[in-house]
């Protein structure tokens, strides 16, 4: 069983990640009915999130220098990528993608041979001391 590349797993663990925090389809905002209005919000919610956290940090972390512009344009640059990447790999689902079914047989294929010695109901059978 070949690892699947560093590239591969870090994409899928991306977008997988994304999906179980901001995928629409979990949160209240799947009653939205225009995915670009979903995004939208989405996008403000960060921005007044990133901003709170900014003044958290200011005032009870004593960073009196610290910039709550410059850590919005932070947040944006890391994640307007990974919407984009959400966006790509929704597109592809959708699609019918035949490299995105390969990474995603491989990525569950791979992790079901490492994971195959941790499950709590497996019972290795001893032929030399049982037969």
């Amino acid at each position: 069983m070949n690892k699947p590349t560093f590239f591969r797993s870090s994409v899928m663990g991306i977008v997988h990640l994304w999906r179980s925090v901001m995928d629409v389809k979990f949160n209240p905002l799947k009653y939205v009915a225009d995915p670009s209005l979903q995004s939208y919000f989405m996008l403000v919610l960060f921005t007044i999130w990133s901003v709170a956290f900014g003044f958290i940090a200011t005032y009870h972390l004593g960073w009196l220098g610290y910039s709550t512009v410059t850590s919005v344009v932070v947040h944006l640059t890391v994640l307007i990528p990974i919407l984009v990447t959400n966006a790509v790999f929704v597109d592809a689902e959708r699609d019918g993608e035949q490299w995105l079914k390969e990474w995603n047989e491989e990525r569950s294929r791979y992790r079901l041979f490492t994971n195959r010695l941790k499950a709590k109901n497996l019972v290795r059978w001893n032929q030399n001391s049982e037969a």
